[in-house]
């Protein structure tokens, strides 16, 4: 008999659940999402990106990434502006309000990643993200601890 609940997808499936609802609830007062919220973080680290480049970053399909936008843009925390070399495409920038909440809502995303990865000590976190790179498929150098 097949062991649903300590198969890999299960367990991935209930934590990615957990996370989006942590998350969820300390941005809340925002009214944002998640991946709203992971939008403005890449603009954050990089204003100006096209919804192309946004949809690769975010591995996030590009109408739902148009979608993302229109709501932030909505809500007065981003604008689209012409491209200066390319008169088919927006850049994505973010407003003075979408610049403001970086502080604050960095703080929101540190209470999450605390409260996800509380049984875990620094050592884990680090195992997970390297594991968890494998599993999406990016392959990244991490320093391990050493024995």
């Amino acid at each position: 008999m097949y062991d649903i609940e300590n198969s890999i997808g299960f367990l991935l499936a209930k934590a990615y659940q957990r996370a989006w609802a942590v998350m969820k609830e300390e941005i809340e007062p925002y009214d944002l999402t998640p991946p709203q919220f992971a939008l403005l973080a890449f603009l954050w680290q990089q204003d100006g990106l096209t919804q192309v480049e946004l949809s690769e970053k975010g591995q996030i399909d590009r109408s739902t990434v148009g979608g993302l936008i229109d709501r932030l843009e909505r809500n007065g925390l981003l604008e689209r502006r012409q491209h200066p070399q390319d008169r088919r495409a927006y850049r994505i920038c973010l407003t003075e309000q979408g610049k403001t909440l970086e502080k604050t809502l960095s703080a929101c995303a540190e209470r999450s990643l605390k409260r996800i990865t509380s049984g875990l000590n620094d050592d884990e976190v680090k195992e997970l993200r390297r594991m968890l790179d494998i599993l999406r498929g990016e392959r990244r150098v991490y320093e391990l601890p050493s024995c």
